[in-house]
């Protein structure tokens, strides 16, 4: 840590300060999550500022990650979704495919099964296209977990011991244990317990080598829960209170509020309904801190349980109730089933007949889902046993067929070799002439192959990349009409002055770098840069896809903008260097937009629209982000902003406007 904080001290870049704050983060990781989080926002703004993408992605990632372990699974996609979008700029396939993985295994847990499965899926074509063993081992994981959770059991023990022998074979121990416990989990299924559990403790010991604090404390839960299974409690609660210890010791909120869960189950079993309904308690607060839903409804059903055992009957009702909601907004089929089954008891117990046999019939249903996804499961453990048989079989038998082969060939090679002595100079000669010709062939595809991929590249340089493929596909692309754009103009506020305090390469270097910060601004958010007209710079959200970004994408990129801005100015006062202040606006309409010209042809838009906003920047004020009213309705509802009126403004050749400034919050 010393070393990395002198490396800062001194660094004269901020791509090596970017370095050193993610080494420290790294550094932190284990011993104080909060303090790398803390570190990586330090790095944030620096990275955005190099104008590199891969820093940013690699910030942006670091964010996500820290994010989905405090549990906070909204901010986590966001950044992984600004990191994957930095990767794709920077050409980094391994880097896209990384975040894929992560943001896959996120939609996973919310039930976004179908994107999950994308996700992972285009993730092992990209990491098999660079030759990544250890990518396609971890995407191999993946794609097995969501078969196992659907139920294909074959296809899903597959995968994994596909992945055990990458990971194996790569000296990965992370990998092996994860491996191990995706496949004792397999032998969970199919009722093998003692199976299952010769896999957990071989990874655990392997997690337990590495000091890997998290992966120790979810493997104990694991073998706590067959423990637990197997009748013996006292084991059970032991394995379950060091996975409490150390998940308290690394602030693993989420993974908190299952250990809590479990210990309460316990004490429940043990006859202790109050301590049970504490731990319950502390398990819902920690879910709750977490974001996580389906642990909150087991965690109200478990609260439910223990408060009627204790006879607090009303609370017990409103519990189960609130269980019951949030499991049929998650579809969750077995809480239903039991918390129906246990507001049946509570109404049939107090004389609401009615309400009793409503929720008789619900956990009917809930029961007979349940069983038939049990029943689907016993028949693919049966298809699994079935086909694990026959591939057995099948490899005796092709291993067979390869030795007999074997033995042929042998004797033929025998055969032939006086043949192949004589003619091996002959042969040889053709062949040196054949290869000198397909190499040459193979240069020439080479470099045609080179020079248009330079090509394309400058195409999706210049022009988005639908628009690039229309063009490169017709010769042409038509102008289309959009309904809801919200374009975006920025202005150097006194540029003609600060401009005569520095040389022309001073001038054109400070701009490039902050319309290389709003670039990556706007690139992570999915809105279109349209140019910069000198100090100028312009974009739009809403084309050429309209579900790319939203209005209030584009607001939050000015507020980006405008944070970058001040940042800029600090930096450059306390150097005594000149500096730019900014005015931004915004507007949302109409919009046409298309291509101009035949030579040094643009993307460009049209319209009244244009005009407005470009009347919201010339009116509004330095630091500050003004938007028009049609701009305000449709963002006025967005969570972290908000809002002055100004009432009406006069703008030029447009009379009196309604206009708003926005803050973050």
């Amino acid at each position: 840590m010393d070393s990395l904080k002198l490396a800062f001290a001194n660094a004269t870049h901020d791509s090596v300060r970017v370095a050193s704050l993610l080494g420290m983060a790294g550094e932190l990781l284990e011993s104080a999550p909060d303090s790398a989080f803390a570190v990586c926002l330090r790095a944030q703004p620096l990275a955005l500022r190099t104008g590199l993408p891969e820093l940013e992605g690699e910030v942006e990632g670091w964010l996500g990650y820290l994010e989905e372990q405090r549990g906070h699974l909204g901010k986590a996609i966001a950044h992984y979704q600004r990191s994957l979008a930095a990767a794709e700029r920077a050409h980094d396939v391994k880097g896209v495919g990384t975040v894929l993985n992560n943001l896959a295994a996120i939609y996973k847990d919310q039930g976004r099964i179908d994107e999950s499965l994308a996700m992972h899926e285009r993730s092992l074509i990209l990491k098999h296209e660079i030759g990544d063993s250890l990518g396609i081992a971890t995407s191999l994981n993946n794609i097995g977990l969501i078969h196992f959770d659907q139920g294909r059991i074959a296809e899903a023990l597959d995968q994994y011991d596909q992945s055990l022998r990458i990971y194996e074979a790569l000296g990965d121990d992370e990998g092996v244990a994860t491996a191990l416990h995706n496949i004792a989990g397999v032998y969970t299924e199919q009722g093998q317990q003692q199976e299952a559990l010769r896999y957990l403790q071989r990874a655990l010991l392997i997690s337990e080598q590495r000091q890997d604090r998290y992966t120790v404390a979810y493997t104990l839960d694991n073998i706590g829960a067959i423990l637990e299974t197997a009748g013996k409690r006292d084991e059970a609660l032991a394995r379950y209170e060091q996975s409490m210890a150390l998940r308290n010791a690394i602030s693993d909120e989420r993974g908190l509020g299952y250990s809590r869960r479990n210990i309460g189950g316990i004490h429940l079993a043990q006859g202790d309904p109050q301590a049970a309904l504490l731990d319950f308690q502390r398990s819902l607060e920690h879910f709750t801190h977490s974001e996580d839903k389906r642990g909150r409804a087991t965690a109200q059903l478990k609260i439910a349980v223990a408060e009627e055992v204790l006879g607090k009957t009303s609370g017990a009702l409103r519990t189960a109730e609130e269980a019951l909601q949030l499991a049929r907004e998650l579809g969750h089929a077995a809480v239903q089933r039991d918390a129906a089954e246990l507001l049946m008891r509570l109404h049939r117990n107090a004389g609401r007949w009615e309400q009793a046999l409503a929720m008789g019939d619900l956990y009917g249903a809930m029961r007979d889902s349940v069983e038939n996804a049990e029943n689907r499961r016993r028949s693919m453990r049966q298809e699994f046993q079935y086909a694990y048989d026959l591939k057995e079989a099948g490899l005796r038998a092709e291993q067979e067929r390869r030795d007999l082969l074997a033995r042929e060939q042998l004797q033929k090679e025998k055969n032939r070799r006086n043949v192949f002595l004589f003619s091996a100079i002959g042969v040889f000669l053709l062949a040196a002439g054949l290869w000198n010709r397909l190499r040459y062939t193979r240069r020439s595809r080479a470099a045609i192959q080179q020079e248009r991929d330079v090509s394309d590249g400058l195409l999706h340089n210049i022009l988005p990349e639908e628009v690039a493929a229309e063009l490169k596909a017709k010769g042409h692309a038509e102008a289309k009409h959009f309904d809801h754009a919200t374009i975006l103009f920025t202005d150097f506020k006194g540029f003609t002055q600060a401009s005569e305090k520095m040389s022309p390469a001073q001038l054109v270097a400070e701009l490039n770098i902050c319309f290389k910060a709003f670039d990556g601004i706007v690139t992570a958010r999915g809105i279109e840069k349209i140019k910069t007209i000198g100090d100028a710079y312009m974009c739009c959200g809403g084309l050429p896809d309209p579900d790319s970004s939203t209005p209030a994408d584009v607001v939050h990129a000015a507020l980006e903008m405008q944070a970058f801005m001040r940042q800029r100015k600090e930096e450059r006062e306390a150097r005594n260097e000149p500096f730019f202040e900014m005015r931004v606006g915004l507007h949302t309409g109409p919009v046409v937009a298309g291509i101009v010209g035949v030579k040094k042809f643009a993307y460009d838009i049209w319209g009244d629209t244009v005009n407005i906003a470009s009347r919201m920047e010339s009116s509004g004020e330095v630091g500050e982000v003004n938007i028009s009213e049609s701009t305000y309705v449709l963002v006025k509802d967005e969570l972290g902003l908000s809002f002055t009126p100004r009432g009406k403004v006069l703008a030029k050749g447009k009379g009196e406007l309604e206009m708003y400034f926005v803050f973050g919050t």
